[in-house]
């Protein structure tokens, strides 16, 4: 456990009352297994909000910088309707919500800073949709998959623990649906992340999607073993197509070259609500998402990384809801 993952630890600790000892060593009980329940919670809000705040400024700033710079395709009309869809959803669903449950509804009670933190899920989802996505001119479509996402969040529920939780990752639900509902709209070309930039930009800019990816999901996601089973399982399945199915090998790997794929593998396929959080269990969900794809593909299925993400977490979601139809419902929701 590093130095700044201490802190918040203690402070939490003390606010509990329990004196200043020193931080738990990392034996037995590490990091927030230490704390009593509701500092633990707190804690684990706090992380998970800093990574969201991190999350939605890194997707922020790319999309500023494609539009301006790298040379997106889409207009910005397209995040602007993502946006627009994406808040005005997520607010009507969770007044909805919280009218249901007769309480009040979480964007109230914070001020802007609150009503800006509760967006952050559905920003982040709405600008993913828009960036990955190409739907030529139309606006709808990209209104379309933003809606799909969001309100994924509120339709597909499992109960984990005392909370529920949305097992589905919402922006490649969105992407996904919308692929395969209208096969005349397509991902956005890979080229477009880097067609203004050119000499060693073009190794500058991966390096940075790299090193701020493996940050946020190092400090904040903690989802380094999904990135490495991940990572190793897709070069696995490349090398399995290449002896079993004389698959060219380096054009099997070079999807893993491609900016579009680091952006998949460091913002999408990490998204930790809808990811398990014990390393074993991040090992087999990186791997399975792997093979998945690599089936797809052996099957000559296009979008095989949206797909495969979407078949692993549908299956996972309908475990965890199978395993727990017979418990108590969840006072709680995420």
């Amino acid at each position: 456990m590093s130095v700044l993952a201490a802190k918040p630890i203690e402070k939490a600790r003390r606010e509990q009352g329990l004196g200043d000892s020193q931080p738990p060593s990392p034996g037995a009980s590490q990091g927030a297994e230490a704390l009593p329940k509701e500092a633990k919670e707190d804690w684990g809000q706090k992380i998970r909000l800093g990574g969201l705040r991190r999350f939605a400024f890194a997707i922020t700033l790319l999309n500023v910088v494609g539009h301006l710079y790298l040379g997106f395709e889409t207009s910005w009309a397209h995040p602007l309707a993502a946006l627009a869809t994406g808040y005005s959803l997520e607010l009507l669903l969770e007044s909805i919500d919280a009218r249901a449950n007769r309480r009040a509804p979480r964007f109230r009670g914070g001020g802007v800073k609150g009503l800006v933190d509760f967006l952050l899920s559905a920003h982040i989802s709405s600008l993913a949709v828009s960036m990955l996505i190409y739907p030529n001119q139309r606006l709808w479509p990209v209104v379309f998959a933003t809606a799909v996402a969001v309100g994924s969040k509120v339709i597909f529920r499992v109960r984990v623990g005392e909370r529920l939780r949305h097992p589905l990752n919402p922006s490649n639900l969105g992407i996904a649906t919308t692929l395969l509902l209208f096969p005349w709209v397509g991902i956005a070309p890979p080229y477009q992340f880097t067609e203004n930039i050119s000499g060693i930009a073009d190794w500058i800019f991966p390096l940075i999607i790299i090193c701020t990816g493996s940050l946020i999901n190092t400090r904040y996601t903690s989802r380094l073993p999904l990135l490495a089973a991940w990572l190793g399982g897709f070069a696995l399945q490349a090398l399995l197509r290449h002896w079993l199915f004389d698959a060219a090998l380096l054009p099997a790997l070079a999807p893993m070259t491609g900016l579009a794929f680091l952006l998949f593998t460091f913002y999408m396929i990490t998204d930790p609500p809808t990811t398990p959080s014990s390393p074993r269990a991040q090992l087999a969900f990186g791997l399975s998402v792997a093979a998945t794809y690599g089936l797809l593909v052996i099957n000559h299925i296009v979008f095989g990384l949206f797909f495969a993400l979407v078949i692993v977490c549908f299956i996972r979601g309908s475990w965890l809801w199978l395993t727990q139809r017979g418990a108590a419902p969840a006072p709680r929701t995420i």
